[in-house]
């Protein structure tokens, strides 16, 4: 039995599709579930007692933000408790607060019999945030500059994630993932308009117009600590990762029906 936290996000959905198609038995909490899912809130622990009876692995997805550790341990605490085998845990590069966050889940995660942690970089859905100027022909607000990440489709990420969850050949691995290409917003924004046949621009944001904790974040991220890429989402599929331009061209709206 598997219980995949986070089961409402980006990456848990897909989780919870992969692990759908293969047959796998699982149990999807959420902190507000509707249908099969089941309630967790890490500040319940009885509710996290109850999510965690009979399982055997756990998919542990987090908030990024400040909350994360809190989040992490008490899940983690309730996985020990249980004597839950397994523990994947999906963090992020190991960049500025975001990737300290991370930290402590990290570590307690080490402690469990099997473990396998997933370190990826920003999310090509990120550019959904987007469709608003898009839609009214309005320029992009970046406020990245110029620097350059390696975009991931989450549904690698789900992917490696669903290898680690069933089969026992990933542990103690730490696995850092991200897409075949380093991008800016504006070469982003870039594809987009290609892929859309209309002239898409964009108009840089100072970081102070953002939530502070936002660019906190952001403001680590933009040293270039972030700016690089890795094999290892082709080294667990055994197949390339997947571009921004093939995440766009089956998501972004105006193109995933076409």
């Amino acid at each position: 039995m598997l219980l995949i936290t986070g089961a409402t996000g980006t990456t848990g959905r897909e989780v919870v599709r992969l692990l759908t198609d293969r047959g796998a038995a699982f149990r999807a909490m959420s902190r507000t579930p509707t249908g099969d899912q089941v309630h967790g809130d890490h500040t319940d622990p009885a509710s996290l007692d109850r999510a965690m009876e009979g399982v055997d692995a756990v998919f542990l997805l987090g908030p990024g933000t400040s909350d994360a550790p809190s989040y992490d341990l008490a899940l983690l605490d309730a996985a020990k408790h249980a004597d839950v085998r397994k523990v994947v845990k999906l963090g992020a590069i190991p960049v500025g607060p975001i990737g300290a966050r991370h930290r402590p889940g990290e570590e307690a995660a080490r402690a469990f019999p099997v473990w396998t942690l997933l370190r990826p970089s920003m999310f090509a859905t990120n550019s959904l945030q987007w469709v608003p100027q898009v839609a009214a022909g309005e320029p992009i607000p970046n406020p990245m500059g110029t620097t350059r990440f390696g975009i991931v489709d989450p549904r690698d990420l789900a992917e490696v994630a669903v290898r680690a969850l069933l089969d026992d050949d990933h542990h103690g691995r730490t696995y850092t993932l991200t897409g075949p290409e380093l991008l800016n917003v504006p070469e982003q924004v870039a594809v987009l308009s290609e892929l859309l046949g209309r002239t898409l621009s964009t108009v840089d944001l100072p970081l102070e117009a953002l939530p502070a904790e936002y660019a906190e974040g952001l403001r680590a991220a933009l040293s270039g600590e972030g700016s690089f890429l890795s094999g290892d989402v082709a080294d667990v599929l055994g197949r390339p990762a997947r571009g921004y331009a093939t995440w766009a061209r089956e998501n972004y709206p105006g193109l995933a029906s076409t």
